[in-house]
Order: C-alpha cells, then sequence, then structure tokens
C-alpha cells in the first residue's frame, strides 16, 4: 500500500509533536510514561532550587519538582513534586530542602515519619536543613564580630598613641633609649672588670671559703659545747627542785630537817652527846695512857666511868 505525500506529512508532524512532547517533559523531569503520584509543600525561601530538581529518599532518586509559584497571593512559595508511585512514605513526612554538596546544588528529601500512607495531592510538612555556608557563616560570625572589635580598640590604641606621643614625647623616648644604651654599656663594662678582679683574687677568694669552712666546723664545735652547758643546766634544775623540796617539807612541819629545827628533845639529845664527846676528848688528851697502853702480861682494861676521871 503507497501512502500518499499528505498522510506521510501528517506522520511526520504528530511524530514531531509527540517527540517535542516528550523531549519537554524530559527537559521538566517528568516522565510521561510512567504513573507518579504529585504533592505539594510551602517554603519561606527555596533559595537554590527549581524546576527539575531531584526528589530522593534516602539518598535515592524517587522523583523532581514539576511546579514552583506563590501560595495564595502570599510571599510562601508553593512546591509541586512528584514521586514515583511504588515509593511508599506517610503524609507526616517531612519535605526538606537541603545541599547535595559544596557547589551549592539543592534537593528534595523526604523525611519518612510513622503515619498513613501519603496520597497524591497531598501537602508534605516542610523544612531547610542549613547548608554548608549558612553553618560557616554561623560560627565565623562571632569571630568575625571579635576582628572588628579587635580592629576598632586597636585603631583607638593607635589613636591615643599618637595623641600622647607628640615631638617632645617622642624625644623623651629618644632619649631614654639612649640612656638605655649607655647603661647596657656600663654593665658591660662592670662585669668585665668584677670577673678581672675574681681571676686576680682567686687564691685569695678560695682562703676566705676554706676560712668559712673552718668557721662552720667551730660553730658545729660550740654547738656540742652548748649541749654539754644544757645537761648541767638540767642536773641543776634538778638539785634546785630537790631542795625546794626540802624546803617545802620544812614549812610543812615533816621531814628530819623538820625535827632538827622544831623538836626540842631532839635537840637535848644532840646537845648532850656533843658534852659527852667533848668530855671524852679532853680525858683522851689529859690521860692518854688510859686509852693507849700495852701489857706483857695482859693487863685488864678498865672500864672509863665519871668516877674514874676524877
Amino acid at each position: 500500500m503507497k501512502l500518499s505525500n499528505e498522510i506521510k506529512t501528517a506522520i511526520l508532524v504528530l511524530s514531531g509533536i509527540l517527540m517535542f512532547i516528550v523531549g519537554f517533559s524530559y527537559l521538566k523531569s517528568n516522565n510521561i510514561f510512567s504513573s507518579d503520584r504529585t504533592f505539594f509543600a510551602i517554603y519561606d525561601d527555596i533559595e537554590g532550587v527549581s524546576v527539575g530538581t531531584p526528589v530522593t529518599v534516602s539518598g535515592f532518586n524517587v522523583g523532581s519538582i514539576q511546579d514552583i509559584s506563590f501560595y495564595q497571593n502570599t510571599m510562601d512559595i508553593l512546591v509541586k513534586f512528584r514521586v514515583e508511585n511504588k515509593v511508599k512514605f506517610s503524609k507526616n513526612s517531612v519535605a526538606q530542602i537541603y545541599e547535595t554538596g559544596l557547589i551549592g546544588g539543592k534537593a528534595l528529601a523526604i523525611l519518612p515519619n510513622n503515619g498513613p500512607l501519603a496520597q497524591s495531592g497531598d501537602t508534605l510538612k516542610s523544612s531547610v536543613a542549613p547548608g554548608l555556608t549558612e553553618l560557616v557563616n554561623d560560627k565565623l560570625s562571632p569571630l568575625q564580630e571579635k576582628i572588628e572589635s579587635t580592629f576598632v580598640s586597636a585603631d583607638s590604641l593607635l589613636k591615643n598613641i599618637n595623641n600622647v606621643l607628640d615631638v617632645n614625647s617622642q624625644n623623651q623616648i629618644k632619649k631614654s633609649l639612649s640612656n638605655l644604651s649607655d647603661l647596657a654599656i656600663n654593665l658591660k663594662e662592670s662585669a668585665e672588670n668584677l670577673n678581672s678582679i675574681i681571676n686576680s683574687n682567686e687564691i685569695k677568694i678560695n682562703d676566705i671559703v676554706s676560712n668559712v669552712d673552718n668557721l662552720s666546723s667551730n660553730f658545729s664545735s660550740l654547738s656540742n659545747s652548748f649541749s654539754d652547758v644544757e645537761l648541767i643546766i638540767g642536773n641543776l634544775t634538778k638539785t634546785s627542785n630537790n631542795i625546794n623540796e626540802i624546803i617545802d617539807e620544812i614549812s610543812t612541819g615533816n621531814g628530819t630537817f623538820n625535827q632538827l629545827i622544831y623538836d626540842d628533845s631532839m635537840i637535848n639529845s644532840l646537845n648532850e652527846a656533843t658534852s659527852n664527846l667533848n668530855l671524852l676528848m679532853e680525858d683522851l688528851r689529859l690521860n692518854p695512857k688510859r686509852y693507849i697502853h700495852f701489857s706483857l702480861f695482859g693487863k685488864k682494861n678498865i672500864p672509863y666511868n665519871e668516877e674514874n676521871k676524877k
């Protein structure tokens, strides 16, 4: 069967229209040969998101964004996206926009939650995950403020320094630095002179050190002498305590010393014994032969009494 030119032309036009529709749907990330479900989400800001932005579940590509428009004459953004029919999730799931990498690409991720299954046409909860740039800005903002504050403080300090360091102040600082330089030179010369003196009197210095060591030994011996003195003082203290005890006995009427002082009978006895002793000594002086004699025949000794003495 031979087709006419009109039919061929019609087939060619229809084929072109079909290819255009397929190509346009592909560019919009719509698959006209698959049954997808459509969902919505409302955002305050969708910077970096456009039609065709991929939709993922657990990092797997399951659809794309189909349309972006303002929501009911407000500044909120209504995002329409499709998801493959085989992907199931609850209506409590969250549609979160996030960055896919360092270059700033965006994607929409469905974060599943428990609940009844979502149906085509449902509006999901929305959120925007902070991107790397936002995180870096959050971390750098306090640092930037500190740096700015530091620069302001440094600028104020420089201004104050400029106000203080007038011509006279600068001259005084130069003069002070010059004096410090002279002082350093003098200190160096003094150190050299000191080293020279030490080197020239090394023998004397050694003798002085030796004498100090000997003096230390003498102090050690003196310390031992002090120990002996402390022992003597201890003995004297003990003797003093004994004397104090005797005095206490005399004062309280106890002891032998008290009897010697206060007991008349003992005094009389002592006086009588002393008198007898004096008589004996006197008789011994006058009659020594009575007490010292020799007898070849064993002469019997005559006992002493008062009558013999007379």
